[in-house]
């Protein structure tokens, strides 16, 4: 004689569902997570390119012969840093500043911060009700250079 368990026939009905919730929960919580990936990643990206573009624009100034040259060498290499990885270049993204106010900023002794901002979009984020506008994180990096030239007492 067969014995039938209490629950069995209850449970009949619910064959393959278990595995309908794994792909529903999975995928609700794998999307976000993947998006915040992403996310991490272009932000980190953008760091990056800041740090690297402020630390060449400071030292491409620092071996100049002229301040005209340095800023314009400045800011080509800024430029160059932020195509590298696709970021919008504006005016004002590059700021120079000698520690020595008024006087000649490339004299031996002298310290040069350059400081670069940018904005990192987020990805996949549509271009509507002006979400790409807000979807921006700033970042911004300095590096400074001390002038030191061979032959000359620093």
């Amino acid at each position: 004689m067969r014995r039938s368990m209490p629950g069995r026939r209850r449970l009949q009905g619910e064959g393959g569902n278990a595995s309908i919730e794994f792909l529903v929960a999975g995928v609700v919580l794998l999307i976000p997570l993947v998006y915040l990936g992403l996310a991490l990643a272009a932000i980190q990206g953008g760091s990056l390119a800041v740090e690297g573009a402020a630390r060449e624009a400071a030292r491409v100034y620092v071996s100049a012969t002229t301040d005209a040259s340095g800023r314009a060498s400045a800011d080509r290499a800024v430029t160059v840093a932020l195509a590298d990885r696709r970021l919008p270049r504006h005016d004002g993204d590059l700021a120079l500043r000698c520690d020595t106010a008024g006087t000649d900023c490339l004299r031996t002794g002298t310290r040069v911060t350059a400081t670069v901002r940018t904005k990192v979009e987020l990805p996949f984020v549509p271009p509507v009700f002006g979400l790409e506008r807000v979807a921006r994180v700033p970042v911004e990096a300095t590096a400074t250079v001390p002038i030191f030239r061979l032959g000359a007492a620093p």
